[in-house]
């Protein structure tokens, strides 16, 4: 059944005439008359009486009325909820960070899509990027937010089932408190602080961001083994060893803490990417938000 001859047969109920409902509608006299015809040769019963002066509902048209005014508003509900999506008056935003990029650059951009967007739900997942993938493969967010130390994104991820774009380049950079030795440097090469006592996330620095040390010719002594940003730079601040701390975390670092980049030989670069699933479309609030964050990225 065409929901257009639906529409004719409401709007020549509510008007009385089928030359009225043409004018309202765009339609010639004739051509409301042939859809009404259609609709009844349909349904199988006749819907008006046709009288000298315009046209009158039969029972079975004014049984017909309410259901047909019920699918054509379910119908222009439909639409206006798809022209919402569109223009993102509605919807939901699922993304996934990793850690450090949640420290700024990935709120920045919550920030100001909100701001455009306010009647879009935002959610906010954190973890690690293999299982942010693994969401992401899930559907249970639309977008995550992934690093790797690999020099091309297609080493480190399985571009058959995402879609991966480079987003920014981030540096790692060394973590000293104030009053340190070095704390004065422009620049350090890591084999300047091979004696001193470390702190990283695990006491095996090959899954660390302390690889690198071994990349500079030593083994680093970790003394302390902690998780969380917050605790590793507790404890860089009471002098108790540097750590190592991707650039996208500086902003959260306190103000008892100097961090100093390192010699280009010696400095680990993360690759930052965007990640979709491959096959899938993209929401429009997905592509509005990607314009946020790469500006948060540039800026």
């Amino acid at each position: 059944m065409d929901m257009a001859w639906l529409d004719a047969f409401r709007t020549v109920a509510h008007l009385g005439s089928f030359t009225a409902a043409g004018e309202r509608l765009g339609f010639t006299q004739s051509a409301v008359s042939r859809q009404i015809a259609t609709l009844e040769a349909e349904l199988g019963a006749p819907l008006f009486d046709r009288l000298a002066r315009g046209v009158r509902l039969t029972e079975h048209g004014r049984a017909l009325l309410p259901h047909a005014e019920a699918l054509l508003e379910r119908l222009d509900t439909t639409r206006r909820d798809l022209v919402a999506l569109t223009e993102l008056s509605a919807g939901r935003l699922r993304v996934g960070a990793f850690d450090s990029a949640n420290a700024a650059l990935v709120p920045g951009a919550l920030a100001a899509f909100h701001a455009a967007h306010p009647q879009v739900e935002t959610t906010l997942t954190e973890g690690l990027t293999a299982d942010l993938l693994e969401r992401l493969a899930e559907g249970t967010i639309d977008l995550a937010v992934v690093a790797s130390y690999a020099e091309r994104p297609e080493d480190a991820y399985d571009t058959e089932q995402f879609d991966l774009h480079p987003l920014l380049d981030d540096p790692v950079l060394v973590a000293l408190p104030r009053g340190h030795r070095l704390a004065g440097r422009r620049r350090l090469r890591l084999a300047e602080l091979a004696d001193e006592p470390w702190i990283a996330a695990r006491r095996h620095p090959e899954t660390t961001l302390l690889a690198a040390c071994l990349r500079s010719g030593f083994r680093p002594r970790i003394e302390y083994a902690v998780a969380a940003w917050t605790a590793k730079l507790g404890l860089v601040a009471a002098g108790l060893g540097p750590t190592l701390i991707p650039s996208l975390a500086a902003r959260a670092v306190r103000p008892d803490i100097v961090l100093i980049p390192l010699h280009p030989q010696d400095t680990p670069v993360r690759r930052v990417c965007t990640a979709t699933r491959r096959g899938h479309r993209v929401t429009p609030a997905v592509t509005g938000f990607l314009g946020h964050l790469r500006a948060a990225a540039r800026g």
